[in-house]
């Protein structure tokens, strides 16, 4: 424990990132009495880093493609240097030193940057596209959802990709609709109806790439979207799918919505040793309406 002077001191200050205030203290409130004499109460001050810590982070963003396939260039991002901070802060509260605190930064770099995407976009080494109604809205609107979340993402050697952890809780707060939905054999209505579509896209895109299929279910029924025994069911409380990238470079997914037709495409280095896997063709013929999702009948690995 670190014993705080005796002499009156300023009891308030602020934390600022960037001319922003993210939070304000009071010196009163981050002290103890100790044998008469005040004391810097670590646990609060704990909380004050940690909350700090939330407020100021920015993750880094990789280098991407945009929609007609040029390079956007990665961003930096930051996190708090907590060490400086807590220097800081015990230099307010013990010294009563600067009221206005700046959140000390260090900077994130991203994991790919034009560099590294220049060299993993030169070669498609897994292409798959499947065709939906695109007059059922929501359930194309929660397509374009989740084919959004999957695009731009890297698998980088020896990592599992996992469909749930990716996309996310589908829900309505994250602007998911209600559309159709496989439940136990029956067809009914549910949020994020029609995201299957691309889970299952991808699994065929991953497939022919030759990635090594960690997991997979079917659905409970048969879907239109892909032949028979080619789906991949998804549900955020029950199935995932996951592939492992099994290459010696990176790969990039793209995820491209365009009318009635969603295609993914996987790509590498030029320099992959690829083995591709082949994979039949999905049907451009589908019913009004195509159910999609949730749980599951047999896993098929």
């Amino acid at each position: 424990m670190m014993l705080v002077g005796q002499t009156a001191l300023p009891d308030s200050a602020i934390v600022v990132d960037h001319d922003q205030t993210v939070a304000s203290i009071k010196r009163s409130d981050y002290t103890l009495p100790y044998l008469g004499l005040p004391v810097v109460n670590e646990n609060k001050l704990d909380k004050l880093i940690d909350d700090v810590s939330k407020r100021v982070y920015r993750a880094p963003v990789n280098a991407g493609l945009d929609d007609g396939g040029r390079i956007v260039p990665e961003q930096a991002g930051s996190e708090l240097n907590r060490f400086a901070f807590m220097d800081r802060v015990y230099g307010y509260i013990v010294e009563g030193k600067s009221l206005r605190i700046e959140a000390p930064l260090r900077k994130l770099h991203p994991k790919v940057d034009t560099e590294l995407l220049t060299s993993i976009r030169e070669k498609q080494i897994g292409v798959y596209t499947t065709y939906f109604n695109s007059n059922n809205k929501n359930r194309s609107h929660n397509i374009k959802l989740a084919a959004k979340a999957i695009n731009n993402h890297y698998v980088f050697p020896g990592e599992t990709f996992s469909f749930n952890k990716v996309v996310g809780e589908r829900s309505a707060s994250k602007g998911y609709q209600r559309a159709k939905v496989i439940v136990r054999g029956e067809v009914a209505e549910g949020i994020g109806g029609g995201i299957c579509q691309i889970s299952s896209t991808l699994f065929n895109a991953a497939d022919r790439a030759g990635m090594q299929i960690v997991q997979r279910y079917s659905h409970s029924r048969r879907v239109p979207y892909v032949p028979p025994g080619r789906d991949a069911t998804v549900s955020w409380y029950g199935p995932d799918f996951s592939f492992q990238n099994n290459y010696s470079y990176p790969i990039l997914i793209r995820a491209v919505v365009y009318g009635g037709q969603v295609s993914i495409i996987l790509y590498s280095a030029d320099e992959v040793n690829e083995k591709p896997r082949e994979v039949p063709r999905a049907s451009k013929r589908l019913p009004e309406e195509v159910p999609a999702d949730q749980n599951v009948q047999r896993i098929m690995p």
